[in-house]
């Protein structure tokens, strides 16, 4: 009797045990569950790309820097080139400077400029 009772409880608790593991199993494969874990694990990548990306770049930098300072130093470029005083850039123009865009563009009343958009001058 004794031993019967052992192995029904056994068998009960056996069961019990591997409901329990497939219901988490299930829970794991739903498609929920799997698009989080999809979107973490992409989310991993890229920030690992990120990083490696990053890290590359900055490499590329300090090998560039240091390759342009040998460079300079073989062709005898060694102080910084300053622009000549009246070669530089011409001051950036407003929008006055361009022409109106449109003939559709107008000042209101209060006189603040005011553009209009018409899609079909895409075309």
């Amino acid at each position: 009797m004794f031993r019967r009772t052992f192995w029904f409880t056994a068998g009960a608790a056996a069961g019990v045990w591997a409901t329990t593991k497939v219901n988490r199993k299930l829970k794991q494969l739903t498609p929920e569950n799997l698009a989080l874990k999809a979107a973490d694990k992409a989310v991993e990548a890229g920030h690992r790309l990120k990083d490696r990306a990053v890290d590359f770049a900055l490499d590329v930098r300090a090998n560039m820097a240091q390759r342009e300072a040998e460079l300079g130093e073989a062709l005898g470029l060694d102080a910084p080139v300053e622009p000549e005083p009246g070669r530089a850039l011409p001051a950036p123009r407003g929008r006055a400077a361009l022409g109106a865009r449109n003939t559709a563009d107008t000042t209101d009343t209060t006189g603040v400029y005011t553009l209009s958009y018409n899609r079909n001058e895409d075309h």
